[in-house]
């Protein structure tokens, strides 16, 4: 992907020293010259470009790290699921920044004229790296009490008016997801004859998501998108957030981890969104949503089709056969699969 109009993925020096010292003078700081020390690809990069900028402000030379996330020409929303750039520059200035919680720091968003694409500008974390690149218990459990607290204070705030620009999850939200996952594994039907019927099935499990307690979530919490630094947990990548119930987040943390690491980490979930005490419904609303998730993902007709393939005789790769396997055990604990 491209910057509209650029004919690379990443503006020229000029243009990017004229972004940057746009976004410091909207902080209210008056940066006087900007000199571009260094750039570098981000390792992690995925739905946009991004790279690491190492900068020196003239006025009082100081050095700064950041990351820069850059708009694209064409841009997939993946039937409402993800913003643009713009829109998790809102998140991060709308419901992040409120809060004051461990986010990478906010420095702005630019518009280029010439291309008219939106960069997001953050702080970089350094020594970071992503919880599910680590082989640390700790850092999954930090995430999910990270995590349990961020819908506890937002659960509080959906009535502000700030957040109305946040998607919400309907009926035909969920259950798209379903009936793609029906459609692109078709072919799949001899291998796989229970997931036809499960996807038909999702119905009463919509209910209990619309029913669920909502707050702001992640919608892509991952630990990919949670980066692990000095003990502390930063979540990133916010242009999938919503409101919708929060255990979704706690469904894609803990996908496809070991049971017992997968039971921690809902234990510090509960207690540290509900110190006192989970509601009844919990299990049945995490289930809930280990379907929508996994409908999620095996529903991505661009996803799917580049990880399996032509479909007339899809190889199941290991990726997916992880999605199968956990939506047939949220199956069977259902009762929907014998």
């Amino acid at each position: 992907m491209k910057p509209n109009g650029s004919r690379s993925r990443f503006p020229e020096a000029r243009r990017l020293t004229t972004g940057l010292r746009a976004v410091f003078q909207g902080t209210g700081a008056s940066p006087g010259s900007i000199a571009i020390l260094h750039r570098e690809p981000n390792e992690y990069e995925s739905t946009f470009p991004t790279e690491i900028v190492t900068c020196r402000l003239g006025n009082n030379d100081t050095t700064l790290r950041l990351f820069i996330k850059y708009g694209t020409e064409t841009f997939d929303g993946v039937f409402g699921h993800r913003g643009d750039v713009s829109y998790e520059a809102r998140v991060y200035r709308e419901v992040l920044q409120p809060l004051g919680m461990s986010t990478p720091r906010f420095y702005g968003v630019y518009r280029d004229p010439r291309t008219r694409v939106s960069w997001l500008v953050l702080d970089y974390l350094n020594g970071g790296r992503p919880t599910s690149h680590l082989h640390d218990p700790n850092a999954m459990v930090q995430a999910a009490r990270w995590i349990g607290r961020f819908h506890a204070a937002n659960e509080r705030r959906l009535p502000d008016p700030r957040l109305k620009f946040l998607k919400r999850y309907n009926e035909a939200y969920y259950m798209g997801w379903a009936w793609r996952t029906k459609k692109l594994f078709a072919p799949t039907h001899a291998r796989f004859p229970w997931l036809a019927p499960l996807c038909d099935g999702f119905g009463p499990f919509v209910h209990s998501l619309l029913a669920a307690t909502r707050t702001v979530i992640h919608g892509e919490y991952f630990g990919l998108n949670v980066v692990y630094q000095n003990g502390t947990s930063w979540p990133a990548d916010w242009q999938s957030a919503a409101i919708a119930p929060g255990e979704i987040d706690l469904a894609s943390l803990t996908h496809s981890w070991p049971t017992p690491l997968v039971k921690r980490c809902e234990r510090e979930y509960r207690r540290s969104r509900w110190p006192d005490g989970a509601p009844t419904n919990f299990e049945e609303t995490l289930d809930a949503a280990r379907f929508y998730m996994n409908f999620r993902w095996m529903g991505d007709p661009v996803l799917m089709t580049l990880l399996l393939g032509s479909m007339a005789r899809p190889k199941i790769p290991k990726k997916v056969k992880k999605f199968i396997k956990e939506l047939r055990a949220v199956g069977e604990r259902a009762g929907l699969v014998a």
